[in-house]
């Protein structure tokens, strides 16, 4: 890494914020030799912990940038291997301080980008969004955020929704409102989990074990709406008579648009 570019990385955002015409300046001094290498990768991190009011220019070049020298940089290259996972965790790990914006779509992007991460990355992704959004709400451009980390090809479950996942979303469910994108993921992530227990095709041996985990602890999120599917003729074998007993509560806006939507699906 150049002297010039560790001085401009030391100078900016020691107020909290950086404009865009540093930010010209580090892309220009960055990539002045056509690469990334570890120093400069880590002076963008560090200048990412002092930004503290969110600016899209710089989320867009701390990606670009960091993205390009996990995968470019530093072997193996074109993969996130254990060690370049503890690199990176060792750096964007804030669980004292609100999470960083850019952080999180870099993580976002890498998970769309592979097909495999190391899960503990998965683990601090997701946990980061939870613990941000049950701090402060969920608008749009975090349900949004979310979905990409959801449904990306290295999530839990690629391309899908895995039961840890569901489990989140419904502990999420009343940390933003409804209508909106935030409604819109809970249904439709939740609906990916929860369609195939409403379809009459056999169940794969892991879903057969966790409809029996559900319907014997009616009093969390998931295990509840079980009970609701059950009792309305939902839960193929199940009959409503012998579902009813594991029913609790009303279902909110969110679950009775849930319902609606794995209707739908079986139609």
């Amino acid at each position: 890494m150049s002297t010039q570019f560790r001085d401009l990385a030391a100078q900016v955002a020691t107020d909290g914020t950086i404009a865009s015409d540093e930010i010209l300046i580090l892309r220009r001094a960055c990539w002045a030799d056509g690469k990334i290498d570890a120093d400069e990768a880590e002076a963008i991190l560090a200048v990412d912990g002092r930004v503290s009011v969110p600016n899209p220019e710089w989320t867009t070049f701390f990606v670009e940038a960091v993205h390009d020298f996990l995968l470019n940089g530093a072997e193996p290259f074109g993969e996130i291997d254990e060690a370049k996972a503890d690199w990176l965790l060792a750096r964007i790990d804030r669980e004292a301080l609100p999470a960083s914006i850019a952080a999180l779509e870099l993580l976002a992007k890498l998970f769309e980008r592979l097909t495999n991460v190391p899960s503990r990355l998965r683990s601090h992704g997701i946990a980061t969004v939870e613990r941000s959004v049950l701090a402060d709400g969920i608008a749009d451009p975090e349900a949004r955020l979310l979905r990409r980390l959801l449904f990306a090809p290295a999530s839990d479950r690629a391309t899908g929704i895995s039961r840890a996942e569901a489990e989140l979303l419904f502990r999420l469910k009343q940390a933003g409102t409804a209508g909106g994108e935030w409604q819109r993921l809970f249904i439709q992530g939740v609906g990916n989990y929860l369609a195939p227990f409403t379809r009459y095709d056999p169940l794969s041996l892991d879903r057969a074990a966790d409809l029996e985990d559900f319907m014997t602890r009616p009093d969390d999120g998931l295990g509840r709406f079980f009970g609701h599917l059950g009792q309305r003729g939902l839960l193929p074998g199940f009959s409503p008579a012998a579902a009813a007993g594991a029913v609790t509560g009303e279902l909110d806006a969110f679950e009775t648009a849930l319902i609606d939507f794995l209707v739908e699906e079986r139609r």
